[in-house]
């Protein structure tokens, strides 16, 4: 985040996918001590937030990114953390819609799920 932003004058996003209220004002207190924040955009679905909340999460920082890259014409770094709660608030959302869940124990769309996210992720010509 520091070397996009310092470097190359690039915008850094982070989604924070079931960040804990700690982790997240540390890491905005950290962040300003380095200079950095004002070339961040940052949002958060805590862990005490439902399901689907911290699902769309990662898509929402994705959507930040993108207007970043293609309307502001940017360099940007997406920063995703934790994918794993991101498939795990997918979970979740699934089993309160009564979905049947793989053999594994994850839902049923999880690689869909995956699959959106991923395809929307990359460079354009002229910016990353």
């Amino acid at each position: 985040i520091y070397r996009i932003a310092h470097n190359f004058g690039g915008t850094s996003v982070f989604a924070g996918v079931g960040e804990r209220t700690r982790e997240g004002n540390d890491l905005i207190n950290e962040m300003d001590e380095a200079g950095v924040l004002k070339d961040t955009a940052l949002v958060f679905g805590q862990m005490d937030e439902p399901p689907g909340t911290r699902l769309r999460i990662a898509l929402t920082g994705l959507t930040m990114a993108e207007y970043f890259r293609d309307v502001q014409n940017q360099d940007v770094l997406l920063f995703i953390d934790n994918i794993f709660r991101f498939s795990q608030a997918g979970s979740e959302v699934s089993t309160l819609l009564g979905r049947m869940p793989s053999a594994v124990g994850y839902q049923p769309n999880l690689a869909d799920e995956m699959g959106q996210l991923q395809e929307r992720i990359t460079s354009t010509r002229g910016h990353s």
